[in-house]
Parts: structure tokens; C-alpha cells; sequence
């Protein structure tokens, strides 16, 4: 077998690179594709100040890329240095550098674009007669041009001068896509200016200044503004506010998520993993949430020039960002619908606030025939019994009737003071008594019946309300699991300590983060710089493989500043028990056990979901009602 052995280089002294090349290279690592392009234009118009931005299109943004703002302009004495490399009036001193708080900052982005495709600049500022434009390089000329206050960047034949580079770029439609995808993330962030997208001289996109809500509504549609919980939680110099998308609005893919850090959409791991950590109890499968988040913190706090693209961040106190964004969207996804009064309105308004948040737990009177050992729920009351045998004579005696049934009178609810306390009052017919009943305060209304043992039949204010009775207690259980277990944490101590070889990393984490190990439950000690020991762990957990959740929860330690690990764990173990304790199909309640399941569910949190992720109740509107019978039609 031979080996090739490549060619050296021919030795050459060393040299400065002419501008160009310089130039080119930085396009290289900023301008990728024309949506590159596009990003950076935008950036400079809100950065100087623009309430009304138009971008126009040609063959993707290769062709051409107009971008016009009514921003502050550039003073004519000025433009010649606007194109050239790290020329910037955002930043003079490293302070500023590290307190950025505009977008752009480098000064690169209209040279590198320059240097790979051929640029006119138009800018005129509020105190000039008229505006100026300069075409090509950072030397020209600039002269006397038409154009109102602000700034036209016209940016034509994309590498036209690096041919190599344009036979990676994709189709026309890709290519647009990806600018499209620039414009909408980018006014996600600015609803207060007004946008418009052309493409090959049609206008396919227009949003005017706007509320946030309304823009969400705009761009990602009106089913995520229905279907998502508003929010805005504030730690210290932490700020978090926008829509988080509802479990049951979870999608296959990931294409609706974005990311805000003072402005700059991100795609950071640390972010995400805090946002998908908060989703994780109530996600069913693989699914991935929509939402649209903003954190704002203070710029000293977090370096935005880590990424040529600054689409990545790196925070001062990055355990500290994890654990805000966590606990707020887990605050903000435990109000479920179940614990709010119904709305008489057909349809959500996306300027709504979020729901009012959950009441207090109260703890209804018949908590304890819902909270029964498995076995006590395989023999139903034999008053429950009883009316399924008087059901099932019933519907046999229907069928041989061969006429339609006799209309028969309404039965009234009555809801009295006590509703939650005390079991349901019917009575036949009786008038509702307003004076003393509050239904409001019981969004799930009261039960009716029960569906083949599997479902609970409702009436509330809007109409009719159907609910999974395993699902639902399946996750009143697990709430009462983790809240049963949070005021205290077993230790189990280890007869024999698990050994294992360990990098220096994981034995600096084991001594640097002892106390929050304890905390965790865990005991972990170094023997040698290369080994640790496992001499304690949560009793939950005692079954579990002792070295290899050590070292995820080291490695969680160190990444996030908490063991999700652990809690994860922890929840399976809780899920799977409260999945095996809840009613089971089949198993005939009493509308006394059925009203107290509709009560707790109500004074649950994340009841609008179950350990799995699938939906544990669903409303159907009068209006939905008439529909399905063409009533009214």
C-alpha cells in the first residue's frame, strides 16, 4: 500500500492581504446568501431609527436587493466611510463594545456586501436639500441624487466577481424563502415598523405598525395567537415577554420558534434547553412547541460577538438565564384553561391578556374517593351499579319502540353556594337561582353522565364539556406526586460507593458544586483526580444505574446550574406510578365522583393536558353545537 503525500506549498514571504481579498474573506463568514444580505440591511435600518421599511426581490435576492427605510440617512461627508471595512458610528471604545445595545456594531456588513456584488447607496438626512448616492467602492464619489429622508441600498448580481460561490446557491424559491424567513423573524421583533416584502414586482408581504399580539397573529397565523398564553416575568435585570404556544398547539417541527436576546433573534442551546425543559411535562411524544419569547437583560450581562452571524450568545451568568426562562414558562404553562371561567365569546382575541391565574389548591370533599388505592376502584357504588342497570333497561326498552320518543321535561341544575363542597342538586324542573348560584366560578361546569365508562359528559356556561377521566386524574395524581415529594427529599445512602473513572471536568464539577449536589440528593466525592465515588442518591432513584445518572447529573450541573436530569427522571417515575393508580376505563362514577374529578381538575395545574402530552378535556360551544345540526341555518 502506498501512501500520497500532498504537495508543499511554494514558500512566500509574508504579506499583507490587499483590501479586496480582506474584504471577500469577511464576506465569506458574514454573507452567506442573499438572506445574509438582507439581515444585514435591516439591522441598519432599525439602527437608524426606520418606522417603515420596503424590501424588493428579484430571482431570490441573487438578481437584486433593494432595501428602502425612512431612517436618520447618512450625511454626505460620511458615505464614502459607511463602505468602508470596521467603519461604524455604533461603537469607539471597548465600554461600548461590551453595553452594545444595537443590532450592528462591526461596521463590515456594507463592505463585504460591496465586495461581493455591485452596491449603490442613496441616504439623505433631515437637514439636506436633497440626497446623495455613491456606487462601488468606499473612494467614489458621492453625487447629487433624488430621494426623500432615510436610506436606499440597491445591492445587484450577488458574486458576480466569485462565480464559485454562486453555484452553491440554491433555486430561486429557496433563496426567497430564506430572505422571507430573515423578514419575518426580524419583525416578530419590531412590531411598532411597518414592513413590505416584493418579489419580481408583486408585493407578497405587508405588515403595518402594529401590537405584538397582533403581529404574532399576522405572521404565524391566527391559530397560534389563539392558541398561546402571553407572557411577561421579570427577575432582577431579567426580563421575559411573548407568546408561549399551548401543549396541545405543539407541532412535528421546529419551524415555529423564535428566539429574542434584546432584539437579536438567537439560536442559542442554552435558551432552548431551558424552553424545552419547561415544555417537557405536558409535550406529547416528539412534538416541538411554538412560541415567540423575548429576554431582555441588561448588554453587560451578555456578549453578542461570539457568532460572525450573531446568531449566538454567551451570557455572563448563563445558569442564571437557564433557571429564570425555566420557572417563568413553567409558571406561565401551569394556568390551564380548566382553572378559568368560561368566556360567553365565540372566538379568542389575540390583543387578550393571559388567563387569570390559578386560584389556591382547595382540596374538594371528595378528594378522598379520588385518591382511593387502585383496588377500591374496580367495584363500583352499587348506586352507580344500580342506574347502569336502570340505563342499560332503558335502552333496551327504547329500541322496541318503533315510534319516536316522547319529549320528556328538562331537567334544571341548580347551583348552589356549595356547588364545589357538597355533592350536585338536581332537581326536575327547577328555575335557576342566579341570586345564589355562581357557575362562573366552575369552568368545567357539572357532570351529566358518563360515556361507555371511558368519557364524563359536562354542562358549563358555553355549552357542552368532555372529559378523558383517566387522563384528567391521571394528572391530578402526578401534581399531587411531585408536590408530596418536593416538601421532602429522601436520601439513599449506599451500602457500597459506585466507583468510576471520571475526566477532570467532572471532578472539578463534583468538588466546585457539592452543596448544590446535596441539595439534589446526591453525594459525590473525588477518591483521586481521576476517579469519583457515588455514596448517596435520591430514593426515588435507588434502582437506577448510580454512575450513569451521576454523571448526566454532573453534566447537567455544570451546562444549566440544575439537574433536569434528575427531575426528569424523577417525573417518569412519578408519571408511570400516577398512570397505574388513576381510574381506569370502564369504571362507573357517581355524578358526586365525577363533579369532584371536574372540581380538582380545576384547581390542578397543567390539568388541560396529562402526563403524556394528550389533551385530558375538550369544549364544544353552543355555537359548535348548532352547527354540527344546522340549527339556525
Amino acid at each position: 500500500m502506498t501512501t500520497q503525500t500532498r504537495p508543499l506549498q511554494p514558500e512566500r514571504p509574508i504579506a499583507l492581504l490587499s483590501d479586496q481579498l480582506i474584504s471577500q474573506i469577511a464576506a465569506g463568514e458574514v454573507i452567506e446568501r442573499p438572506s445574509a444580505v438582507v439581515k444585514e440591511l435591516l439591522e441598519n435600518a432599525l439602527d437608524a431609527g426606520a418606522t417603515q421599511i420596503t424590501v424588493k426581490l428579484e430571482e431570490g435576492g441573487v438578481k437584486r436587493i433593494m432595501i428602502n427605510d425612512d431612517g436618520r440617512g447618512i450625511p454626505q461627508a460620511q458615505m464614502g466611510l459607511a463602505l468602508r471595512r470596521h467603519a461604524t458610528s455604533k461603537i469607539c471604545n471597548l465600554e461600548e463594545l461590551e453595553r452594545v445595545g444595537t443590532l450592528g456594531f462591526r461596521g463590515e456588513a456594507l463592505a463585504s456586501i460591496a465586495s461581493v456584488a455591485q452596491l449603490s447607496l442613496i441616504s439623505r438626512t433631515a437637514e439636506a436639500e436633497h440626497a446623495w448616492q455613491i456606487s462601488g467602492a468606499h473612494d467614489a464619489t458621492p453625487a447629487p441624487a433624488a430621494g426623500a429622508q432615510g436610506t436606499t441600498v440597491d445591492v445587484r448580481e450577488l458574486y458576480f466577481n466569485t462565480p464559485a460561490r454562486r453555484k452553491f446557491l440554491k433555486t430561486e424559491q429557496t433563496e426567497y424563502g430564506h430572505c422571507a424567513d430573515v423578514l419575518r423573524r426580524i419583525a416578530l421583533a419590531r412590531p411598532d415598523v411597518s414592513f413590505a416584502l416584493h418579489h419580481n414586482g408583486k408585493l407578497l408581504e405587508h405588515w403595518s405598525a402594529c401590537s405584538f399580539a397582533r403581529r404574532c397573529s399576522q405572521i404565524l397565523g391566527e391559530a397560534f395567537a389563539k392558541a398561546s398564553l402571553a407572557l411577561d416575568d421579570t427577575y432582577g435585570p431579567l426580563r421575559l415577554h411573548g407568546m408561549a404556544g399551548l401543549p396541545t398547539a405543539a407541532k412535528a417541527r421546529a419551524d415555529a420558534q423564535y428566539f429574542y436576546v434584546n432584539g437579536r433573534f438567537v439560536r442559542d442551546k442554552l435558551l432552548t434547553h431551558a424552553v424545552r425543559a419547561a415544555y417537557q411535562d405536558v409535550l406529547h411524544g416528539d412534538k416541538q412547541p411554538a412560541y415567540v419569547l423575548a429576554l431582555e437583560i441588561d448588554p453587560a450581562l451578555v456578549d453578542v460577538n461570539v457568532h460572525p452571524a450573531k446568531t449566538e450568545v454567551r451570557f455572563r451568568d448563563s445558569r442564571a438565564v437557564h433557571q429564570f426562562i425555566f420557572h417563568a414558562l413553567t409558571r406561565t404553562l401551569a394556568a390551564t384553561s380548566a382553572g378559568s371561567a368560561p368566556s360567553d365569546a365565540p372566538a379568542a382575541n389575540p390583543e387578550a391578556p393571559a388567563p387569570a391565574p390559578l386560584r389556591p389548591h382547595v382540596q374538594t370533599s371528595f378528594a378522598a374517593d379520588l385518591t382511593l388505592p387502585p383496588q377500591a376502584w374496580r367495584a363500583p357504588p352499587a348506586g352507580v351499579a344500580q342506574s347502569a342497570a336502570r340505563y342499560a333497561e332503558f335502552v333496551g326498552a327504547a329500541r322496541s319502540v318503533p315510534q319516536p320518543l316522547a319529549q320528556t321535561a328538562p331537567v334544571a341544575h341548580t347551583y348552589p353556594a356549595d356547588a364545589g363542597k357538597a355533592a350536585l342538586h338536581i332537581a326536575a324542573p327547577a328555575p335557576l337561582a342566579a341570586e345564589e348560584s355562581k357557575p362562573e366560578d366552575y369552568p368545567l361546569g357539572f357532570a351529566l353522565a358518563q360515556l361507555h365508562g371511558v368519557y364524563v359528559l359536562a354542562q358549563n356556561r358555553r355549552g357542552l364539556v368532555l372529559v378523558d377521566m383517566h387522563a384528567a386524574h391521571e394528572r391530578i395524581l402526578y401534581e399531587e406526586l411531585k408536590q408530596a415529594l418536593g416538601e421532602g427529599l429522601q436520601i439513599q445512602q449506599l451500602l457500597i460507593p459506585v466507583t468510576f473513572y471520571a475526566d477532570p471536568l467532572e471532578v472539578a464539577t463534583a468538588s466546585d458544586e457539592a452543596a448544590v449536589l446535596q441539595q439534589l440528593g446526591f453525594e459525590i466525592n473525588a477518591l483521586s483526580p481521576t476517579t469519583l465515588a457515588v455514596r448517596a442518591i435520591p430514593a426515588l432513584l435507588q434502582n437506577a444505574d448510580a454512575q450513569t445518572l451521576a454523571r448526566d447529573v454532573l453534566r447537567d450541573v455544570r451546562e444549566y446550574g440544575g439537574a433536569r436530569v434528575l427531575v426528569e427522571r424523577r417525573n417518569e417515575l412519578l408519571a408511570t406510578l400516577a398512570c397505574h393508580t388513576a381510574v381506569r376505563a370502564n369504571r362507573l362514577l357517581s355524578l358526586q365522583e365525577m363533579n369532584a374529578l371536574l372540581r380538582q381538575m380545576e384547581q390542578t395545574e397543567r390539568s388541560d393536558q396529562c402526563n403524556h402530552g394528550r389533551p385530558t378535556w375538550v369544549q364544544m360551544s353552543m355555537n359548535d353545537l348548532d352547527k354540527l345540526f344546522l340549527r339556525g341555518q
